[in-house]
């Protein structure tokens, strides 16, 4: 992957699209946002492939990870993933992935830590991915969050996979709150165009291993979830739950978070 010299600049990059305004629902791309896990990803599609008779390595499947198999499988190999060979090949790499690469597969640093500081500001957490119902499930369990996603959007849930914007439409939805009131927090170029393509923001992230110029469209850009989280207070998300707040306060109310504070801590524990 290509990589600017600003990643190497500590100060996140900051779009032309920037806004301050408010943010109550942050859409969650899982694979190489908030888990490690594209160059498993890669390397599971290599070894199905293989064995259906591609030698297509895991260096040109790596760019196309964040694709749906809708998308990355016709296009390497001119297979309709919903022909009935397609539906083999893919099938095969499910279970590679769960079975061989799936238990290696580990949280960035602090991905964690961030949901809970999203959810505990009474943000709504909505997955939005490409990947698999079954799937899903198991990466959620490799992040340790299942209990700190409020809704979960899946290929099950889309006809067509990023960066079609179906997916990120579905989970908006699901959200309820308005694509406006909305930040996609993703990896990868089809992560930003599907988000853009549905009117919400985008906070891109480098750990995915796409650069700025790929991620270009993205209000902010930081190098990982624990670089987020330690500019928080002034990302966009922070900015958009203060002036959430704000909002309410106008209106009379008092903004609440969702958890509090201690059962954030006892459900930590118990997970």
């Amino acid at each position: 992957m290509r990589r600017s010299d600003r990643e190497r600049d500590d100060r996140p990059a900051v779009g032309e699209s920037h806004e301050h305004g408010v943010v109550e629902a942050v859409l969650l791309d899982i694979d190489g946002t908030l888990l490690d896990s594209n160059d498993a990803h890669a390397q599971a599609w290599s070894d199905a492939l293989h064995e259906a008779g591609y030698e297509i390595g895991s260096e040109t499947v790596r760019p196309l990870i964040g694709m749906g198999a809708d998308k990355l499988l016709p296009h390497l190999t001119r297979i309709e993933a919903d022909g009935e060979r397609g539906k083999q090949i893919v099938e095969r790499r499910k279970e590679i992935f769960a079975k061989e690469y799936l238990p290696l597969v580990k949280p960035f640093p602090k991905a964690r830590e961030l949901l809970q500081r999203m959810r505990s500001d009474g943000l709504r957490l909505v997955v939005a991915t490409s990947a698999s119902d079954d799937e899903l499930r198991g990466l959620l369990h490799a992040l340790g969050a299942e209990w700190l996603v409020d809704e979960k959007t899946s290929s099950s849930d889309a006809k067509r996979s990023k960066p079609d914007p179906d997916i990120v439409r579905v989970a908006i939805d699901k959200a309820d709150v308005g694509p406006d009131r909305c930040v996609m927090l993703g990896d990868t170029p089809y992560d930003v165009a599907a988000a853009t393509r549905s009117r919400a923001r985008v906070i891109g992230l480098r750990c995915g291993g796409w650069g700025d110029d790929e991620l270009l469209g993205a209000a902010e850009i930081y190098d990982d979830p624990a670089q987020l989280l330690a500019r928080y207070e002034d990302s966009l998300i922070g900015r958009g739950v203060r002036a959430a707040r704000d909002e309410l306060r106008d209106k009379g109310k008092t903004p609440k978070g969702r958890e509090k504070r201690g059962e954030e801590e006892s459900h930590a524990d118990g997970a």
